[in-house]
């Protein structure tokens, strides 16, 4: 179906913008915001006007250099949803078939419906711990396909999906002669693991998007960017051309500044979300009306709710002052997405509330509890 681009917009980032705050809130996936105090910048570091160019030089040899990867390989954006922009739009042009994984973050179908693209689906049951159906995918694979889309760790459920898997995804598109691109923002989340990017399976199948956003707490600067061939990162730098003459030279600063201090920033993040976690999943084993899949990663479960989705989200934004985002977001209206990437002074008492709310639900069968 044929979208007006004039009357573009998108439901779930006007719902994030206005009505997901609370004052206890537990509809953000990103850990909480690092302050600029704890980056440890000083003002003689910055400055306001800097070199023109195809993104600073700096940031783009840091990116480079933590993913291995030669530096005419990175277009830099402004945050993975920009990256995300760039990619899709460098890849495929108006009409062309893409399949996007089922369900995903809004603003990727919201984003591919602007570029007028034809959007396909494929599974990622929650029966299968919302692994991708690969059976699935080869259905509805077809030489018109352009573009295979995912994100890992998975938006909603925080699935991992492993490289075996990957590495079937790129064979099905490599034969179709189609790419795929690998949201990667959540996969910051295995922290010093250093997973290896999806792009090094195959660079000229693969294309990367990621940023500082989601596992570092720097969403205010903006640090995004693509993994891709020399050629497609080209094609980006002169997309990025149509929309702005440059980059906030501040921000790239500080972002070289943040890549120095990643792993320092990385061990506070993951003892935030480590306890985060505990809390979280004593809240969900103590309850009857979520039925939920515990993952091994991630900020963020994607439990089914028994009973009403919409009532029960208004009694808990109106009556306990916490918010979630609604499962319909996710192309799942039955569930919704609880995110614990705050201070853990902030979560323990959202999540108190939340059992509060959750505890004033009749009584079902006890919640499902899937390890994956």
């Amino acid at each position: 179906m044929t979208s007006r681009r004039t009357q573009s917009r998108s439901a779930y980032m006007e719902f994030a913008k206005t009505l997901s705050g609370a004052k206890h809130n537990l509809a953000t996936s990103g850990m909480a915001g690092f302050p600029l105090a704890e980056l440890g910048v000083s003002i003689d570091q910055l400055e306001i006007n800097g070199p023109d160019g195809y993104g600073y030089e700096p940031l783009r040899r840091a990116i480079a250099q933590r993913y291995r990867v030669p530096v005419e390989c990175v277009a830099t954006a402004a945050g993975t949803s920009m990256a995300n922009y760039f990619a899709l739009a460098a890849c495929a042009e108006p009409g062309d078939e893409v399949l996007i994984e089922q369900p995903t973050y809004a603003l990727l179908l919201d984003t591919a419906r602007y570029l007028g693209l034809e959007i396909k689906r494929f599974q990622r049951p929650a029966s299968s711990a919302y692994q991708v159906d690969l059976a699935d995918l080869e259905r509805q694979i077809s030489l018109q396909t352009r573009l295979i889309v995912i994100c890992n760790l998975h938006n909603p459920s925080s699935a991992l999906t492993p490289e075996s898997t990957l590495r079937e995804i790129g064979r099905m598109a490599k034969k179709a002669g189609a790419r795929v691109i690998v949201d990667e923002v959540y996969l910051e989340m295995l922290w010093e693991s250093e997973p290896h990017s999806a792009f090094h399976i195959d660079p000229d199948t693969f294309i990367s998007t990621n940023s500082l956003t989601k596992a570092y707490g720097l969403s205010g600067i903006r640090c995004g960017w693509v993994l891709a061939s020399p050629e497609i990162a080209e094609r980006i730098r002169h997309i990025h051309d149509l929309h702005a003459a440059s980059n906030a030279f501040a921000a790239e600063v500080l972002g070289v500044v943040a890549f120095d201090k990643l792993r320092d920033i990385a061990a506070i993040q993951k003892t935030r979300l480590n306890e985060n976690r505990k809390l979280l999943k004593r809240t969900l084993e103590s309850q009857s009306s979520l039925e939920y899949l515990w993952p091994e990663h991630g900020t963020v479960v994607f439990p089914r709710f028994n009973g009403n989705v919409e009532a029960f989200c208004d009694r808990l934004r109106k009556k306990y002052e916490v918010s979630v985002v609604p499962g319909e977001f996710f192309q799942d209206p039955q569930r919704i997405r609880i995110g614990i990437g705050g201070t853990t002074e902030a979560v323990r008492p959202a999540l108190e509330q939340l059992l509060k709310a959750l505890h004033e639900v009749p009584r079902s069968k006890k919640p499902t509890r899937v390890v994956h």
